[in-house]
């Protein structure tokens, strides 16, 4: 039996969980003096580059002394709440990252609550202690705070605490004293995080992941919770409607520095890969044949928002995307489901419309951004927040919001908040910031990021989580002006924009090519109104001195693809193609959106 530790590394987003995976890597020398790399190792997707964010959990593995130490990354946003949850099943400890000035954060207590409910040991890593104004001692004993709220254990609360910059590549029992690597955090996992308990019986693997190949189709990843795998040998999969099937393990591969090598047989405890296994889904259990006993599900929390997505029918449809139709849709949603085990997807009584059921804006943006990545064109609807009636009342989603924000700004944030239902339940200085505490109805979320960003000339930072369903509690304001609609099909003018810049702002450019029907800006009143984008200037010879003056534009808004979803109306779509995001109207011809309009009054 191999010396194994199994951790997770757990934090808030952007506390520097991937940066201090980067440095154990290096300080285990799995690379060549030679080789070439980038920073964030484990940060391999396009989108968490360009985002700075981990969205899927990694598996990588370091040998340090004689222990073989398997390194699971996991995402800090709550969005991604299901990776986390299980792959959380695979550890024996985590090690908890906080950052020595903002302390515990609202995505923080998330995962923690996750990791101490299933008994694992933590580690405290104090991390970022050379930035100024960092106040390492209180927020190691907010964590303690922390943990003891969340009803840990005594030696949950009996923890290790080590204090470091994973930039500079140390870490040591004393902040003051810095050390010269980051070899006192390998010591310590080795210390305190327990080897896995092998329990006696027939072989129990948990699928918690898997992975694709081209080669060999779709790969189990998992832990092995007992008895010992071998390549070859017959298995039972216990699948969640209680069948068993039987079939045969053609490849086992575990996991050795970023990559995984072939095995004959992997003993309990380790984490390893399983090719040859057909139609699993994450949370099967893989047995013995003779004795198949099934490991309790992963119980993933419950999604609080839906979008309807559908085809692309637009004028456009069809010029910048390969996949258009709804088969193609279908197809692709339902393989995310597969892997994604905190989305789900449910027919609608039409063909080419889907709903989407996701944890959050930001879970539901980045597969849709995936998605225009990978050549797919669709459209999607407003987001809505998902009702459940709890003992004959209507209750909605309610979010923890925090927002840290400069003093003199902090009572525009407080009068943005309150407009959405938000309660105030913590106002204290933190530094020189002034830290809040909403609980505020999900709903009342979308969009607030942008109007407080405004408001605060762009220095609030905010993070929310998801609390507990409430009872509803009453209407909120939506977006107050109404939109500019393009009244033809056409590239816009220049001309035009300037006769036009009154009624309100643009999204667009002179030039772009747009179709009758489109949103082409927002309305300085709370109505909508169709504009003529495309009229051009009259032609003639004569010239009066003074009228000819330069065109002068103010330079057109432009959107996210998150701030896109969270502005539309409900009587809009999103269209989105590989190269453009455009907002329209659902029904583009005017006298069918006025016919449509009275139908729903």
């Amino acid at each position: 039996m191999q010396n194994i530790r199994n951790i997770a590394i757990i934090a808030h987003v952007d506390h520097g969980k991937t940066t201090l995976v980067d440095k154990i890597i290096h300080a285990s020398q799995i690379f060549r003096e030679n080789q070439q790399f980038q920073d964030l190792i484990l940060d391999s997707n396009d989108l968490e580059r360009e985002r700075g964010i981990t969205i899927l959990s990694k598996n990588v593995s370091v040998r340090y002394k004689d222990a073989k130490i398997n390194i699971i990354d996991t995402p800090g946003h709550a969005d991604f709440g299901g990776e986390v949850e299980r792959v959380l099943k695979m550890a024996d400890g985590v090690i908890l990252l906080v950052d020595a000035f903002e302390g515990p954060m609202p995505q923080t207590r998330f995962v923690l609550s996750k990791a101490l409910a299933l008994g694992l040991i933590p580690i405290v890593v104090v991390n970022k202690v050379d930035k100024e104004n960092c106040r390492p001692d209180e927020v190691q004993e907010s964590v303690f705070d922390l943990m003891f709220n969340l009803d840990a254990t005594e030696d949950q609360l009996n923890f290790f605490t080590l204090y470091g910059s994973a930039k500079d590549n140390w870490m040591g029992p004393d902040w003051k004293n810095p050390t010269d690597s980051i070899f006192p955090l390998l010591d310590a996992i080795l210390e305190y995080i327990p080897a896995p308990k092998i329990e006696e019986g027939s072989l129990q693997m948990q699928i918690t992941s898997l992975d694709y190949s081209n080669f060999v189709g779709r790969i189990a990843i998992g832990r092995v919770k007992r008895g010992k795998i071998v390549e070859n040998q017959q298995i039972a999969l216990c699948k969640s409607d209680g069948t068993i099937k039987k079939m045969r393990v053609k490849e086992l591969q575990v996991f050795e520095g970023l990559g995984r090598v072939k095995v004959a047989e992997v003993p309990a405890g380790d984490i390893c890969a399983v090719m040859g296994v057909e139609d699993f889904e994450i949370g099967d259990t893989i047995s013995d044949p003779d004795t198949p006993e099934a490991l309790p599900r992963i119980s993933i929390d419950e999604p609080t928002m839906n979008m309807l997505f559908t085809i692309n029918n637009s004028p456009f449809f069809g010029k910048e995307g390969k996949f258009v139709t709804s088969r193609h849709l279908r197809d692709r949603l339902y393989k995310e489901t597969e892997k994604n085990l905190a989305l789900r997807v449910e027919p609608t009584d039409s063909e080419d419309k889907f709903l989407v059921y996701g944890r959050g804006i930001l879970h539901l943006s980045i597969l849709i951004e995936t998605m225009r990545r990978e050549g797919y064109e669709l459209q999607v609807g407003q987001p809505q927040v998902i009702f459940k009636e709890i003992d004959g009342v209507k209750c909605e989603p309610i979010e923890l919001l925090v927002v840290d924000v400069p003093q003199e700004t902090a009572g525009k944030v407080i009068e943005l908040a309150t407009q959405r239902k938000g309660e105030l339940t913590v106002m204290e200085p933190k530094g020189d910031l002034q830290h809040l505490e909403f609980r505020i109805p999900a709903r009342g979320l979308i969009g607030l990021r942008n109007n407080v960003l405004t408001a605060t000339q762009g220095e609030a930072i905010m993070n929310h989580r998801f609390s507990a369903y409430e009872p509803f509690k009453g209407t909120i304001p939506g977006r107050i002006n109404g939109s500019l609609i393009s009244m033809e099909n056409g590239p816009c003018t220049a001309y035009a924009i300037d006769k036009l810049q009154d009624r309100g702002v643009f999204f667009v450019d002179p030039g772009d090519d747009l179709y009758a029907g489109q949103v082409v800006g927002e309305h300085s009143r709370d109505n909508d109104i169709v504009v003529n984008i495309q009229k051009g200037k009259k032609l003639t010879n004569m010239r009066a001195s003074g009228s000819d003056d330069n065109v002068r534009i103010i330079p057109a808004k432009k959107f996210s693809l998150e701030e896109s979803m969270e502005y539309i109306q409900k009587d809009e779509y999103l269209e989105i193609t590989p190269k453009s995001i455009r907002m329209r109207k659902i029904y583009l011809d005017e006298n069918e959106r006025a016919r449509m309009a009275k139908k729903e009054s």
